[in-house]
């Protein structure tokens, strides 16, 4: 993956192509290589709610900072949780890129995702709006949040092994 550097002006090709990475990344299992896109005080979110941004105050189904990112990533790599034996294939496709806001630091930018999960012979499809909050910093881009807003996310959801 090209990083940007922050005199780069960025541009929404070079967003496109990054978080096309990070979902190459996750579609690979290359968790630990993912780990390493995220910036320092972030937080990862698959909240329940359709509406809102106050996650720390509302029902998530997931709410994860550094530290719970890494032990998402390490249950799913050591296969102890239930629903990481056996990983799921994951195939996404991330289109209608929008840059929101942008500033000289950080910008807003959301999508649309779909992820075709396959396991025990079966393929489940999940559709997704995704916001990030990138950092732009001298090493290149960085995700300082991901909020994926899963259409489905009131409904019944079944154990999911991997990330979106």
């Amino acid at each position: 993956m090209k990083d940007l550097p922050a005199t780069q002006t960025v541009t929404l090709q070079a967003v496109t192509e990054y978080l096309w990475a990070e979902a190459d990344m996750l579609d690979a299992r290359d968790y630990d290589r993912w780990l390493g896109l995220w910036a320092e005080g972030g937080h990862y979110v698959i909240p329940v709610e359709k509406e809102g941004d106050d996650f720390a105050n509302q029902l998530n189904i997931a709410y994860d900072d550094a530290t719970m990112r890494e032990m998402r990533v390490r249950r799913l790599q050591g296969g102890f949780s239930i629903s990481a034996a056996p990983p799921a294939e994951s195939v996404r496709t991330l289109s209608r890129f929008v840059m929101e806001e942008v500033d000289e630091t950080t910008l807003k930018v959301r999508a649309a995702q779909h992820v075709v999960e396959d396991k025990f012979g079966r393929q489940r499809v999940f559709a997704a709006n995704v916001e990030w909050v990138l950092k732009v910093t001298d090493e290149g881009l960085m995700i300082r949040d991901k909020v994926i807003r899963l259409l489905n996310s009131d409904g019944m959801l079944t154990s999911i092994s991997y990330l979106f």
